[in-house]
């Protein structure tokens, strides 16, 4: 991981727009935020970003581990000092968690909710394979 060459911080940024809906949606209307306080505020976080993740992978590396997981994540906070972004956080993994469990749900559901066996829908898939095809034929030998 750390072997690694990491992108000068020219190459790393934030979507303006983005950040300009985020910034837009929590300070007051009547207030302007100027390009340049945005410019500033998109390279904080950048920083911000790469501090947590150098954190991360170096806590990554201690255990032996070739990817950083959330729990890598949560106490390179903690030995930032970061400790009030953890309980957000676990709430968000938790929060994806669920919807990537509910995806995998959801797959598994259109198989059983078909009623075939697994041998029928590949029989199935092939049939309409070869109506595919046979229609193309058809296509292709009258254009020609």
């Amino acid at each position: 991981m750390s072997d690694r060459e990491a992108p000068s911080s020219d190459d790393l940024s934030l979507p303006k727009a983005t950040v300009q809906k985020i910034v837009s949606e929590i300070i007051p209307a009547d207030l302007v935020f100027s390009r340049e306080t945005r410019d500033a505020l998109i390279e904080c976080c950048v920083e911000f970003i790469g501090l947590i993740s150098t954190q991360a992978n170096d806590i990554a590396e201690g255990e032996a581990k070739k990817t950083i997981a959330s729990e890598h994540v949560i106490k390179a906070l903690q030995e930032l000092g970061f400790a009030d972004y953890i309980e957000p956080i676990r709430e968000v993994i938790q929060e994806h968690k669920e919807t990537q469990k509910q995806g995998r749900e959801r797959k598994v559901g259109k198989f059983e909710a078909s009623g075939m066996t697994e041998e029928e829908l590949l029989r199935k898939q092939e049939e309409l394979f070869g109506l595919a095809r046979s229609k193309l034929n058809q296509e292709g030998g009258t254009s020609g």
